[in-house]
């Protein structure tokens, strides 16, 4: 038996993480609601990932970082995880300070090589 295979790519559902924009400055009331909306954005979209964009959280700080613990800890009870989108260096270097990892979006991650990127051998290397 045998069939004709269409012609062009196939078809498939390319899906598009949630995004939740996060305000400028959160109190301690407005986390248990943004934790809320990442509970509801990865059972309402079937998505695994949050992309969570701080472009307008502001200074950094450690509430900033309470938040995101926090954001991340609901997403991992939901089944998830959070990524984030355009972070601040000076949050990166506190998360990293206090010793959170965060995926960010647009970097590569830890497990993967980045594309064109060769390693040399030099001769009278032993084999690995």
């Amino acid at each position: 038996m045998s069939y004709d295979r269409p012609l062009g790519l196939p078809i498939v559902d390319a899906m598009t993480p949630p995004v939740l924009v996060l305000p400028g400055s959160v109190t301690r009331d407005e986390v248990r609601g943004l934790s809320d909306d990442v509970r509801a954005l990865l059972h309402g979209s079937g998505a695994r990932v949050v992309v969570c964009d701080l472009a307008g959280l502001g200074p950094p700080g450690l509430a900033a970082v309470d938040l995101l613990a926090r954001l991340q800890l609901a997403a991992r009870r939901a089944g998830g995880r959070i990524r984030l989108r355009d972070p601040d260096p000076a949050l990166r270097a506190l998360l990293d300070l206090v010793g959170l990892r965060f995926e960010v979006e647009g970097e590569v991650e830890e497990r993967e090589p980045p594309l064109r990127v060769e390693e040399a051998v030099e001769p009278g290397d032993a084999a690995v």
